[in-house]
């Protein structure tokens, strides 16, 4: 077993999820920013932060591929429900960059 191979492959998974982490953070803010006027009410956010992850992100870069915009809505509708359904100890910026490099890499599905 090559410890180090495993050690390597890990860290660069930890680095990619820290900057989707980012990516997401940053949409959080931007989305935040422009409905801002409405205090952030957005019952469509999901398709929002589909678009602007993207074509206005890093995200398909991270990813490998650039995910199909209804999946990607899927997804982050779903981690959102998965989020709030039970106490969490970390934010949902790390739960779901977790979980979208899982889900949306290629590969990822057979």
């Amino acid at each position: 077993m090559d410890h180090h191979a495993d050690s390597q492959k890990n860290s660069g998974t930890d680095e990619r999820v820290g900057r989707i982490r980012d990516v997401l953070s940053q949409a959080a803010a931007t989305h935040h920013e422009v409905y801002r006027f409405v205090d952030g009410a957005d019952d469509d956010w999901a398709s929002w932060y589909a678009e602007w992850l993207i074509n206005l992100s890093a995200l398909p870069e991270l990813l490998g591929t650039t995910p199909v915009r209804s999946e990607l809505v899927y997804e982050l509708v779903k981690l959102h429900r998965e989020y709030t359904a039970a106490p969490r100890q970390e934010d949902w910026e790390t739960f779901s960059a977790k979980h979208l490099l899982a889900d949306l890499r290629p590969g990822a599905r057979v």
